[in-house]
């Protein structure tokens, strides 16, 4: 009976020892950073004449991770929440993977129109929408199987340097087309993106036990 009693704590112990609850704050804003993201990518899509195709469904994918992402934020301040993170974490990433696809769809698209620049452009964001995805999925994966929480964060942060990309490329797709100037609503999504990246890899750190970088200057006065 001892021997039980002992596998009991052990097990409780190791359950309640994966506090996710640093990170809550962080992934919140980065869950809504994407999600506006999505939503505007939408909106450029209207300004390109290209609404209702492969890069808008994209755009409604992306949104669906962020707002899937912020819902796991929301369950990582509590102990019992975790089965919820890791299940949310998933979605996001099934969600990105959609992304992911609804863009390469999107590129067939741009070569029926004969549009080879907003192909290549389309192309870039494939690979790094996908790997975040991936990175996510992971994420979820190791929060089930209880691997050390900096392993988590790592690969929160190793979705945030996908993030930074894919705010990339929006903004160059954005910056490059035919009309005087740039589009608006792809220039705040790329915006947008890059805020969820920094969120996303401050999340990450906060659960590698990472310290933030002090304020310089008057910083300090802000509250």
């Amino acid at each position: 009976m001892s021997t039980i009693f002992a596998i009991l704590l052990l097990f409780v112990g190791s359950t309640t020892g994966l506090s996710l609850k640093p990170a809550a704050t962080p992934l919140m804003d980065s869950g809504k950073a994407l999600a506006r993201s999505g939503e505007l990518l939408i909106d450029m899509t209207r300004k390109l004449d290209l609404y209702g195709g492969g890069l808008s469904a994209a755009g409604a994918a992306i949104r669906t991770s962020g707002d899937s992402i912020a819902q796991a934020a929301a369950s990582c301040r509590f102990k019992t929440g975790t089965e919820l993170v890791l299940d949310e974490l998933r979605e996001a990433a099934t969600c990105l993977k959609e992304a992911s696809l609804k863009c390469k769809v999107a590129t067939e698209e741009a070569q029926t129109d004969e549009n080879e620049g907003l192909e290549q452009l389309l192309v870039n964001m494939i690979g790094p929408i996908a790997a975040a995805g991936q990175s996510l999925e992971e994420a979820g994966a190791g929060i089930m199987t209880r691997v050390p929480l900096k392993d988590v964060g790592s690969k929160l942060v190793e979705s945030a340097d996908y993030f930074q990309m894919i705010a990339a490329s929006i903004d160059n797709i954005a910056q490059s087309t035919t009309a005087a100037d740039p589009i608006p609503e792809g220039i705040l999504s790329a915006q947008r993106m890059m805020f969820a990246a920094e969120k996303m890899k401050e999340a990450g750190n906060e659960l590698q036990g990472n310290e933030k970088p002090k304020p310089t200057g008057k910083a300090w006065l802000k509250g």
